[in-house]
């Protein structure tokens, strides 16, 4: 009997360090994965986040878990402030109503809004920038105070907030810019800076923008995309592309993605490798940068049928003023490295960027 039980005393206490240099192992694997492999991680240097505590079995529990693993993701990527934080802030007002120009941007000026009725296409801001410009990879907010002002290679030029928000309005709403001095722009901008409080001047937050995917070697292709808008985006975007609105007319449920209520082909999400990416890792609903439910070939594939579709266009004619700095998939000429629109829109993108990096070391001042 004193046999058994020290026996079973052995394997608890066994059980119980292998549990813990497991953790200690996958902490350390995720460490050296950032470090090594994530390029848009190049401020942290150490993950500080302990093991779960293990029950009287040596076991750990289901919340134990999902505990770690908010709290491992919490420290890899940039998280929003929380609004508790917002009691200490002069201007909460402002920036709570910066939030819900975000969050419901149509109902102050979509069709039906009530500051400027038809300035817009009726998306919202967060249709794009997802949960309110705060979601990991999901184009969020975290990094906008702490990079601009700064130059912006389409338009040539230094950019401030004011120009950048603005860009949005034209492109992605397909509508028409705020005043600068306007409560509305300066309740956003409000907004975004608050967002972004705790990110250095100068630095970017891990887990803004989009994050980066593989390339294929091989053109993406709108047909095997229509085939996974019908499997997987049909069903809240529509058949026909055009979306789902609520039901006063207000604003979109889910927002279309072609036709004339869309992003018009001068918006950012036009460019082939900002759909991927933004598919990749945010759709269908639920999909995150740690639980994609799209293959890479899916992801580019899709983005290709989509953004094959008609929708609005606009005056590009002085976007990307210094044709070397035109990124490999902008579908408008001209072009310096030789490459047709064609191949600009669909790929492959490998043999350009290896073009334009010759033409960049060649023109590089000795």
């Amino acid at each position: 009997m004193k046999e058994q039980e020290e026996i079973e005393r052995t394997a608890s206490v066994v059980f119980k360090l292998s549990n813990t240099i497991a953790i200690s192992l996958v902490l350390l694997l995720i460490t050296f994965l950032v470090l090594i492999f994530d390029i848009q991680l190049p401020e942290r240097k150490t993950l500080d986040v302990k093991p779960p505590q293990a029950d009287s079995n040596g076991l750990f529990t289901e919340a134990a878990r999902e505990e770690f693993r908010q709290k491992l993701m919490k420290s890899m990527f940039w998280q929003a402030p929380d609004d508790s934080e917002l009691e200490s802030e002069k201007n909460k007002a402002q920036i709570l109503y910066g939030k819900d120009l975000i969050v419901n941007t149509a109902l102050y000026f979509g069709d039906k809004g009530r500051v400027n009725a038809g300035a817009t296409n009726g998306m919202n801001c967060q249709n794009c920038h997802l949960e309110a410009g705060t979601k990991i990879f999901g184009n969020n907010y975290g990094s906008v105070a702490s990079t601009y002002p700064k130059y912006r290679a389409r338009s040539g030029t230094m950019e401030n907030i004011t120009k950048r928000v603005n860009d949005c309005f034209e492109r992605s709403l397909n509508g028409q810019t705020l005043d600068s001095n306007s409560t509305e722009m300066k309740a956003i901008i409000a907004y975004i800076y608050w967002l972004g409080k705790n990110t250095e001047k100068g630095k970017k937050a891990a887990g803004s923008g989009f994050k980066d995917m593989r390339f294929l070697d091989r053109a993406a292709n709108p047909g095997k995309g229509a085939v996974v808008y019908a499997e997987k985006c049909q069903s809240c975007h529509q058949k026909d592309g055009l979306g789902l609105m609520n039901g006063d007319k207000t604003a979109f449920t889910y927002p279309p993605l072609w036709g004339p209520k869309s992003y018009n082909a001068g918006a950012g999400l036009f460019r082939l490798s900002n759909f991927a990416k933004y598919v990749k890792y945010n759709m269908p609903l639920g999909a995150s940068h740690h639980s994609s439910q799209l293959s890479d070939e899916e992801a580019w594939d899709v983005a290709a049928f989509v953004n094959s579709q008609s929708r609005p266009m606009m005056d590009i004619k002085n976007d990307w003023p210094k044709l070397e700095e035109k990124p490999f998939d902008h579908p408008f000429g001209p072009y310096a490295d030789g490459f047709d629109e064609t191949q600009h829109k669909y790929g492959p993108f490998k043999v350009i960027l290896e073009k334009q990096k010759l033409l960049n070391k060649k023109n590089k001042p000795t």
